[in-house]
């Protein structure tokens, strides 16, 4: 297991959006990953009132989350921590490598999300982040993730414009697959508005759903549904998975 400092600068070094906290914040501006989290929590936990979420970046999600329940957010990379000091003050945000972190507490609901599960490669590292899952639920707390679960397989490159702080940026995107160990690698050509390029390659390790099934029973999660968001079931490639912790 790489170290947390190690980790965190290898994770930043490959992300545009990580080194640029604030650009991360307006790319990721229309993200539905909170509604559906506290969706997910009202269905199968309505009296659910603490939350944990591992992998908050810069606690835009949490920020929503909070106005419902009381929350601690946790992510690995200082930068993002430090923006989400300054930009969110009110949210109680803490450096740590969810592999190993453990904040003495336990909760209803325990949350990861935004592909944070994903930048874990490692079976055994899978397996200590479920167990960090399990060390801060309380029994019968849930356990809400999204993730990758199919690959994206299209080779040819899709471009977009995104709007960023100073001006239009255009990204170009293709991705790769790797079957042998299930990483989906999103390569990212920035065309910055100051005339500067930028390149990403983004390495996710993908769990289909009978892994994470695995992982989360292995932690003491029963797992109750997993969903695209779509409601037409589970298509992929990205899934909400939503488990109950079960007497052990």
């Amino acid at each position: 297991m790489t170290s947390p400092n190690t980790e965190a600068e290898h994770v930043e070094a490959t992300n545009l959006l990580y080194r640029d906290p604030a650009l991360y914040d307006v790319v990721q501006s229309d993200s539905t990953s909170a509604g559906m989290c506290q969706t997910l929590i009202e269905l199968h936990r309505p009296d659910a009132r603490t939350l944990v979420e591992f992998g908050c970046g810069t606690g835009r999600d949490l920020e929503i989350l909070a106005k419902r329940f009381e929350c601690i957010g946790v992510d690995l990379q200082p930068g993002m921590v430090d923006y989400a000091h300054q930009a969110r003050p009110g949210l109680d945000i803490r450096t740590g490598d969810m592999r190993t972190a453990r904040l003495g507490s336990r909760m209803d609901a325990v949350t990861c999300m935004g592909n944070s599960l994903a930048y874990v490669h490692d079976n055994n590292d899978i397996g200590q982040v479920f167990a960090t899952f399990a060390a801060h639920a309380r029994p019968g707390a849930l356990l809400v993730l999204c993730s990758p679960v199919a690959p994206i397989t299209r080779t040819e490159p899709t471009t977009a414009t995104v709007d960023t702080p100073t001006g239009s940026a255009t990204v170009t995107i293709r991705h790769t697959w790797d079957l042998r160990t299930q990483i989906n690698t999103m390569h990212r050509h920035w065309m910055l508005p100051s005339g500067d390029e930028a390149r990403d390659e983004i390495r996710r390790r993908v769990l289909f759903p009978q892994e994470l099934e695995r992982y989360a029973e292995g932690a003491g999660f029963e797992v109750l549904d997993m969903l695209d968001g779509t409601g037409t079931g589970l298509t992929g490639p990205t899934a909400y998975t939503v488990a109950r912790q079960t007497p052990r």
